[in-house]
């Protein structure tokens, strides 16, 4: 069990450090994140609209994104890291989506314990 711990918290620094160099790219757009940490544990950005609404900026490490909802257009791929802040930037500016803010986390742990019991 040690080395999941030591993995998921790799990850979680990962994860970290891809939010911090967006922020720092989103600030350069005049547009002011907040890293902070979910209530589940997950770090992300909050970031604020044109309206002063904020979103949620997560990491998603398997498929390599930037998402901040679960539509198709509300990720991209953070491998490309100019093009994220161009798109996270441009939505910023356009206004985030109506509603609640939608999730692509996928839980793992929960998928493994449901096999193992």
């Amino acid at each position: 069990m040690q080395t999941s711990q030591t993995i998921k918290e790799q990850q979680r620094a990962y994860a970290e450090r891809l939010l911090t160099a967006l922020g720092k790219q989103l600030a350069k757009r005049n547009i002011t994140p907040v890293l902070v940490i979910s209530e589940d544990g997950r770090p992300a950005l909050d970031v604020p609209d044109v309206r002063h609404r904020t979103r949620r900026v997560f990491v998603h490490l398997p498929f390599c994104w930037f998402y901040w909802g679960d539509q198709h257009d509300e990720r991209v791929s953070f491998l490309q890291m100019a093009g994220a802040v161009d798109r996270i930037a441009w939505a910023a500016r356009e206004g985030w989506r109506e509603g609640e803010q939608g999730d692509l986390r996928i839980d793992l742990d929960k998928i493994l314990d449901a096999h193992r019991g």
